[in-house]
């Protein structure tokens, strides 16, 4: 058995949902595939990130990624991560997303993955185990949809702009400057921008922010060097930005997690 074979081995729609478990070290990085059915991956521990065409999502503990099916995608493990994966057959899919997305996993549904993940296939669906998934399904479609996602835009113009901020995230230029180097009115370039990812250049790059510090917070990197680094004048500032959208400060976020 290859490496990653294990990422076929449950996705073949033998029953309603499947639940299994796999652990993996940091640095990890699983090639690009896609499943014939819809999949949940969630980590009890760690810090992972999953790429697809459509942009980049990263996961942090309480929180877990949907993705339909057929969507080809890769992950790689930003620390050590222990997987917990859900299988999802396509008859049992309404009311659950159409898209990628990040889901808030609430205690309740994370010890419903955790009991998944524990069940063997093939089973009663009329029986205790059956009803553990039912009710696993019931308490996703309830889970709350979050904004971590860095959309990336189809132009090469724009995707010019965000990989070139990307390598320099402390880079303060506002949209006049990003659009002269680009040839364009400043108003076209929000307007383009707004219509390829869905948000205006300024939310897309305190997203990217965002990101970037969870990735290097769970390395073990200072919240004072990750402020300075992407740009922020004090710890403050980005403590400040991280707690309204996470609702927890950066010191605290992955042992609250």
């Amino acid at each position: 058995m290859g490496e990653f074979d294990h990422l076929h081995q449950y996705d073949h729609g033998l029953a309603p949902v499947v639940g299994k478990w796999r652990d993996y070290p940091a640095g990890k990085q699983t090639p690009r595939h896609l499943h014939s059915t819809a999949q949940l991956l969630y980590a009890v521990e760690g810090l992972f990130m999953v790429s697809t065409g459509r942009g980049q999502w990263i996961v942090p503990p309480s929180r877990g990624i949907w993705l339909p099916a057929g969507t080809w995608h890769e992950v790689r493990m930003v620390s050590k991560v222990k997987m917990r994966n859900l299988y999802v057959r396509q008859d049992v899919l309404a009311g659950l997303p159409t898209d990628c997305c990040v889901l808030e996993i609430s205690a309740l549904l994370r010890e419903l993955i955790q009991t998944a993940c524990a069940i063997d296939i093939p089973y009663p669906e009329d029986a205790r185990d059956g009803r553990v998934m039912r009710l696993l399904l019931d308490e996703l479609r309830r889970a709350p949809v979050l904004a971590l996602s860095l959309p990336r835009p189809h132009s090469s113009a724009l995707q010019q702009l965000c990989d070139a901020w990307l390598q320099k995230p402390d880079d303060e230029r506002g949209v006049a400057e990003w659009a002269r180097e680009l040839a364009l009115d400043p108003r076209t370039l929000q307007r383009r921008f707004r219509r390829e990812t869905g948000l205006s250049f300024g939310q897309w790059r305190r997203q990217a922010r965002l990101m970037r510090a969870m990735e290097r917070l769970a390395c073990g990197e200072s919240v004072l060097k990750v402020a300075l680094d992407l740009g922020y004048a004090s710890p403050s500032g980005f403590a400040t930005m991280f707690k309204r959208e996470l609702g927890v400060p950066p010191s605290s976020f992955f042992s609250s997690s």
